[in-house]
């Protein structure tokens, strides 16, 4: 007979109590995006408006977001195809090869995951000015790719080492060499891996705000999280206008997750189960 479970009451109730936790900040974003200004001060803000209005929405774009939209689009994509690339051949090295080089690499790699951001703000910007680079969409990209490349590798690695060593074998009796295994074998079998990688690495550039806040300062170089600074004044803050902007930011984030979601969880999880 099969065994009767008892119904888990306590793990529905924590599940809808953070499902609340999680939605109750979403929702005020939307809902307070779509007051005005007098109404946010005096309305209960957790009521919806009884007059939505998208004038917020209406000067954020005003405010040159498309401007820094595709300043953000920019330098997303720079920094997450010079990442790939630069991962794509370490990590194939790892686990190709068999010199001390090819573990030097590695460990290199793992050494980069743990050194924060923060801790090395003050060289990276001496070297941003002294490349010359300073107030660039260049001195956003080349910082972001370099820490996002330790965990791309650790990733495409124990994504490759799933790869049978007699596909690589068979690609050298056929007299494929190294350039040509790693274009016409490695990069079409860690296409997932890739994608997953691109897709996370993406979402950390897009939401960067340390490397855009220290290394840029003209308007003609701002990208998205700084937009948020145009809706500060002298005395206040134009909450509706902000919290605008911050829906008009992550929407491009939250349809790439939505679409990517599985094979980002998927890829993530990939060899670390062995």
């Amino acid at each position: 007979m099969a065994e009767r479970t008892r119904p888990n009451v306590l793990g529905a109730l924590g599940g809808w109590l953070w499902l609340a936790v999680t939605v109750l900040p979403v929702y005020y974003i939307v809902v307070t995006s779509l007051r005005t200004q007098a109404d946010y001060y005096e309305a209960n803000p957790l009521v919806p408006p009884s007059d939505p209005t998208l004038a917020a929405y209406g000067r954020v774009l005003d405010a040159g977001f498309l401007g820094y939209f595709a300043n953000s689009v920019v330098v997303t994509a720079g920094a997450v195809a010079a990442t790939l690339a630069v991962s794509l051949m370490a990590a194939y090295v790892v686990v190709r090869g068999r010199t001390r080089f090819a573990r030097r690499v590695f460990q290199t790699a793992l050494l980069g995951i743990a050194i924060p951001i923060q801790a090395t703000i003050i060289p990276v910007y001496y070297l941003i000015v002294q490349l010359g680079l300073y107030d660039t969409l260049a001195a956003l990209v080349l910082p972001s790719a370099a820490f996002a490349v330790p965990l791309t590798v650790l990733i495409l690695v124990n994504f490759l080492r799933d790869v049978p060593e007699d596909l690589f074998a068979s690609m050298r009796v056929d007299g494929a060499g190294e350039w040509r295994i790693l274009w016409s074998l490695a990069l079409p079998l860690t296409r997932p891996a890739l994608i997953t990688v691109g897709v996370y690495d993406a979402l950390q550039v897009w939401n960067g705000f340390l490397f855009p806040l220290v290394l840029t300062q003209s308007e003609s170089t701002r990208v998205l999280p700084m937009t948020l600074w145009a809706f500060e004044g002298a005395f206040g803050v134009d909450v509706p206008g902000l919290l605008a902007a911050v829906v008009l930011s992550v929407l491009p984030v939250a349809a790439v997750y939505a679409v990517a979601r599985r094979q980002l969880v998927a890829g993530l999880t990939a060899g670390f189960g062995r």
